[in-house]
């Protein structure tokens, strides 16, 4: 059974630093993991198309710099998406779009075993994290046990029963997800506001209180700041799509000004 690295430094209450892709070009995991820098690589799935072949690939790619690999899974079907990622050799699942305490419950049965004492969904399937000759034995119920999962809070059900949510078994992680939340309570567009910051800021103190990792997104360490000195130290930063649009964009103007054009 390969170590999941997110599990380790988790039960050993360090911090964690992650980073985002979209692509499925298993060379971009490679660049992050050569830095020597993050602990996992989150595939954005939910963002963007990808095939089963793909999850293999990255999930391969992180291994490599012995990197945990994180899955953004759609609401739908979510079952198949979470098994077959993990079944590929992803070590941690991100869930999108939980309304109720029930989906999160839901999610958490998705990625424990399918046995009496941890009453999950995951049953005996040889994909790649088990070739090696543990499919359904001890060691492969343990590899499911290790798998990380992490909510995302970002509509007002999960967020009203924020403690609720926080006392479920098997809850590893929260995300806050300002922009859905906003969007779903009729703020579209003003996550920065300050009613929206209250809400963030309760989401975060919630789970810190509770013992439950919280995870900010941001961009760069200044941003961080605000969610370190709340004693945050959990973050995913950066994603590469983004960060190749303000690279074109900026070089792109300063060339146009260069050219007079």
């Amino acid at each position: 059974m390969r170590p999941n690295k997110l599990r380790e430094l988790l039960k050993a209450g360090k911090p964690t630093l992650g980073t985002h892709i979209h692509s499925t070009w298993p060379s971009e995991v490679e660049a992050i993991g050569h830095t020597g820098l993050y602990d996992y690589v989150e595939f954005v799935a939910e963002y963007g198309p990808f095939t089963l072949h793909d999850l293999d690939n990255l999930a391969r790619a992180a291994e490599l710099y012995n990197m945990g690999s994180m899955i953004k899974v759609d609401q739908e079907p979510r079952t198949f998406l979470s098994q077959r990622a993990v079944g590929s050799g992803f070590t941690s699942v991100l869930f999108a779009d939980c309304r109720t305490v029930q989906d999160v419950k839901d999610c958490v049965a998705i990625c424990k075993p399918d046995t009496i004492a941890d009453g999950g969904t995951f049953g005996v399937a040889n994909r790649r994290f088990s070739y090696m000759g543990y499919g359904g034995g001890p060691d492969y119920v343990q590899a499911i046990r290790e798998v990380v999962v992490a909510i995302m809070i970002e509509k007002p059900g999960t967020v009203d029963a924020i403690d609720e949510v926080l006392a479920v078994p098997g809850v590893d992680m929260i995300q806050w997800g300002g922009s859905d939340y906003s969007m779903n309570v009729g703020w579209a567009g003003k996550r920065g506001s300050p009613e929206m910051k209250a809400v963030e800021r309760r989401v975060f103190e919630a789970a810190i209180k509770a013992g439950i990792p919280a995870r900010a997104e941001v961009n760069d360490v200044d941003a961080a700041k605000y969610f370190l000195d709340m004693g945050v130290r959990h973050f995913c930063i950066g994603t590469d799509i983004a960060i190749l649009f303000a690279w074109w964009q900026k070089n792109g103007e300063d060339f146009r000004k260069a050219l007079g054009r």
